[in-house]
């Protein structure tokens, strides 16, 4: 069994976490640009100062939980911290090379995200930012150099640092019309080399990472809710306007998915699936499916939750719903009720580990049927167009005294996963647009902060520290997906 020809096959980036080029070319920041280093024990920290008395801190990034900071705090970068995204890995100064062995090993898709304060450096700018807007033609203009399909993540979880500040984030409805303005802007300058674009990287991560999904500084329950509800009319305003600008511009929404298995039989497991389940698919039942389900306007109801919303919004919701739906899926997760059972980690919430799975020094399992149980399931609520557009593991590799490096363990995971991907478009029927398997050039570990959790088809010369020369070196896994994709995913071994 092999792909379509015009299968989009390709590798993923954020440019938080892979573009550096902090603040060149008129740049404002960003909410990624407050965030440390961490690593799989210790958490990645917000930095403040209150300006008032120059006091400087932090605090963290809040997952799963209420994120405090002092009163008259704002997020800040302060001297004597270390800010990863600050140079990431350096594309800024390295596309073209990048690009070059994209082409190399066949790429079809090049999946990045623009970076929303490079173009409009506070957010409510009156004009955007010209040499930012010329930045990302160069980018652009270089894809089509070698015939690579741009996919392009509007905001992959950063906020322009001012939104954050003056408005609150997302929970101010103002952001809907400063989003549109920028979408807007970035649809007409780049038409003809930019088809696909994706609105709101993991929009479901709102859920338990409010900050790095949307500004959001005081992440209560309604604060919440409400940021989710402006970033879904401003996903619909968004479609609304690509249509009118051309209507072969398509756009998607990106999910962070993963199938979720209760421990054992018990039914109170199996509740927890569901209503795990519910938490993630809101989303995407709002963003591509049209409306709010029931079950979330109940829930809403219980909590005392009162949107601040117009009746145009769900008109706007319904009408205006997403073209494909993206998602990523690095694996499956467990749950259960039951305490003794041994408590998992990974990638913010992976649940308790798995005894059928293999699992990696991250916690992070490989799961064999991760990806058909996820095309199934999606495809099946939603009748549309799927793309995996994240979907990797993370090591730390090791460059070898020639300059080589052996990463069969990755080879091993993308054959298990592309082999499932393929079991659900050739014996299931799947509508599959394409694969970008994530952090092909290394990049920073959007969870940890980490250098040392590597992802890459390519080593990067940068350390945990910040040290390295960026020069960049294939890895055994470079030459493997280049033979996959010159045989359309036939060819595994």
């Amino acid at each position: 069994m092999t792909f379509k020809k015009d299968f989009l096959w390709g590798g993923a980036t954020a440019a938080n976490q892979y573009e550096g080029g902090y603040l060149e070319g008129g740049k404002g920041l960003n909410s990624s640009d407050v965030l440390t280093s961490g690593s799989h024990t210790t958490p990645r920290r917000m930095t403040w100062i209150i300006p008032e008395t120059g006091e400087t801190g932090s605090t963290g990034m809040g997952f799963g939980g209420e994120t405090v900071f002092p009163k008259g705090a704002i997020p800040a970068v302060i001297d004597g911290e270390y800010y990863p995204s600050h140079e990431a890995t350096d594309f800024y100064h390295h596309f073209k090379e990048d690009i070059a062995l994209m082409a190399e090993m066949g790429f079809k898709t090049f999946r990045l995200s623009m970076n929303w304060a490079r173009i409009f450096p506070n957010g409510d700018d009156e004009s955007a930012n010209e040499a930012g807007l010329a930045f990302y033609d160069a980018v652009f203009d270089e894809c089509m150099k070698y015939k690579i399909e741009p996919l392009v993540t509007l905001s992959h979880y950063e906020t322009p640092l001012n939104l954050t500040i003056s408005y609150g984030g997302w929970i101010d409805r103002q952001c809907i019309d400063f989003f549109e303005k920028y979408a807007t802007t970035v649809f007409k300058r780049y038409l003809g080399k930019v088809k696909y674009w994706l609105t709101f990287n993991e929009i479901n991560c709102m859920e338990f990472a409010p900050f790095l999904a949307g500004g959001v500084l005081d992440p209560t329950a309604q604060n919440k809710a409400q940021a989710a509800h402006n970033q879904f009319v401003a996903s619909a305003k968004v479609v609304k306007s690509a249509h009118e600008i051309d209507p072969n511009i398509k756009v998607g929404q990106m999910l962070a998915y993963q199938p979720t298995y209760a421990y054992s039989c018990d039914p109170e497991d199996q509740l927890l699936v569901m209503e795990s389940m519910q938490t993630a698919l809101f989303y995407s039942d709002v963003q591509t499916g049209g409306k709010y389900p029931a079950y979330r306007l109940k829930k809403y109801e219980r909590e005392g939750i009162a949107l601040e919303d117009t009746p145009y919004d769900y008109e706007l919701l319904a009408k205006y719903p997403a073209d494909f739906l993206s998602f990523s899926c690095y694996g499956s997760t467990t749950l259960t009720t039951h305490k003794e059972a041994s408590e998992g980690s990974g990638n913010l919430f992976m649940g308790i580990k798995n005894p059928y799975l293999e699992t990696n020094a991250w916690g992070w399992a490989t799961d064999p049927a991760c990806l058909r149980l996820a095309l199934n399931s999606l495809y099946d609520r939603y009748h549309k167009p799927l793309w995996i557009v994240e979907n990797g593991i993370g090591w730390d590799d090791q460059k070898e005294s020639d300059g080589s490096v052996h990463d069969s363990y990755r080879i091993d995971y993308l054959r298990k996963n592309i082999q499932s991907m393929d079991e659900a478009v050739n014996i299931d029927g799947v509508d599959l647009l394409g694969y970008t398997m994530w952090g092909c050039i290394d990049l920073v570990s959007a969870g940890t902060g980490e250098m040392k959790k590597r992802y890459g088809f390519v080593y990067v010369d940068r350390d945990d520290q910040g040290k390295g020369s960026f020069a960049r070196s294939k890895k055994d896994s470079f030459y493997w997906y280049k033979k996959m994709i010159a045989s359309q995913g036939k060819n595994l071994d």
